[in-house]
């Protein structure tokens, strides 16, 4: 039965105040975490509402595989070398996307007992400057995948590169003194990320990062990081932050990469970098604003956990209360390798 004319208006009324009181609760929100994880040193240019809009401005096929394990990048401008497991002449795609999942099919997961035949791959995807070589993609295997040898690099190369870490590959250890936290890192969501690291790595000089913000999980968060009923989502914010910018080397903002959701085990960067995290719980609640560059192996959450219970004391950003560590943990980052004490499996 149709509505007289000012019941009707009276309906519209209400569901644009409803409307708009759900808009100013989700923007107030957002703001709120925004400020909540401000980089230490208080960069605008690396702030949470920049590293959003930039994941926006992406690509259309960027956007459908922001979650890890659908993530399949690469670098414009590179070209990796190593020897060829196919050849691009005879090997050809539309797109970078294809020679990455190329390549990724030849690096089947630790379930498999096939061997990781290819772990890079090489893509000629500029119509004007590849010529007749458009589409082509070589697969390689590198030595050394968490240092790939590079053929050339620059505005001027026409290649786009990637990597591929396979099962007990590409684990690094954020050595603090309640333990090591073994990371994954996701070359194939933030590739320009992970070539950030393995400078670090190189460098073999740590000093400067630290972990200096510790928030457990509270009453919001279960023990698997899922939130309970009813409860608020922070604070506290179930997080450790710090930064990855080593003493004397030179930091260059990293562009937006991958932005999936943010669940238990993520590392992630504010903004642009060097200003990182490490969930403890899924916040789903919190937007695709952040680049996630790597994922803490389960076993060694419980250390994450052990320093989320540290001594803190309160402290105030842009009017949020957050909690720092009385003492900032120093952090050597060193790499994990295959058949190490120190290293884990992957599940």
């Amino acid at each position: 039965m149709a509505r007289r004319q000012s019941e009707a208006n009276g309906a519209r009324r209400s569901l644009w105040v409803l409307l708009f009181m759900v808009f100013v609760f989700c923007s107030v929100a957002y703001i709120g975490l925004s400020a909540a994880m401000r980089p230490r040193r208080g960069d605008s240019s690396s702030s949470v509402v920049d590293s959003g809009r930039g994941a926006k401005e992406g690509a259309k096929e960027e956007e459908e595989e922001e979650e890890v394990g659908k993530c399949c990048r690469g670098i414009e401008g590179l070209e990796l070398w190593g020897a060829a497991v196919k050849w691009g002449s005879d090997h050809r795609f539309d797109s970078a996307r294809g020679c990455c999942r190329a390549c990724e099919a030849m690096c089947p997961a630790a379930s498999s007992d096939r061997p990781c035949l290819c772990n890079s791959w090489v893509f000629c995807g500029d119509r004007a400057r590849c010529g007749d070589r458009f589409g082509e993609c070589w697969l390689k295997k590198q030595e050394d995948v968490l240092f790939p040898a590079v053929a050339a690099i620059g505005e001027n190369v026409m290649w786009t590169s990637g990597l591929i870490f396979g099962e007990g590959e590409g684990i690094i250890g954020l050595e603090t003194d309640y333990g090591t936290l073994h990371v994954k890192l996701l070359p194939a969501c933030a590739p320009r990320s992970v070539s950030y690291i393995s400078e670090l790595l190189q460098s073999r000089h740590s000093a400067g990062c630290q972990i200096y913000r510790a928030e457990d999980r509270g009453n919001s968060w279960d023990l698997n990081g899922f939130h309970i009923a009813d409860a608020s989502f922070g604070p506290p914010y179930a997080l450790l932050q710090g930064t990855l910018e080593g003493e004397g080397i030179p930091f260059k903002n990293i562009p937006t990469e991958a932005c999936p959701t943010i669940k238990r085990g993520s590392v992630a960067w504010v903004g642009s970098g060097p200003e990182f995290f490490i969930s403890l719980a899924n916040h789903y609640e919190w937007r695709k604003a952040y680049t996630v560059f790597g994922s803490v192996l389960p076993k060694s959450m419980e250390i994450a956990e052990k320093i989320a219970s540290l001594p803190t004391k309160p402290d105030i950003w842009k009017s949020f209360n957050v909690s720092v560590l009385k003492k900032p943990i120093n952090i050597k980052i060193k790499r994990i390798t295959k058949g190490t004490k120190s290293s884990f499996h992957e599940s």
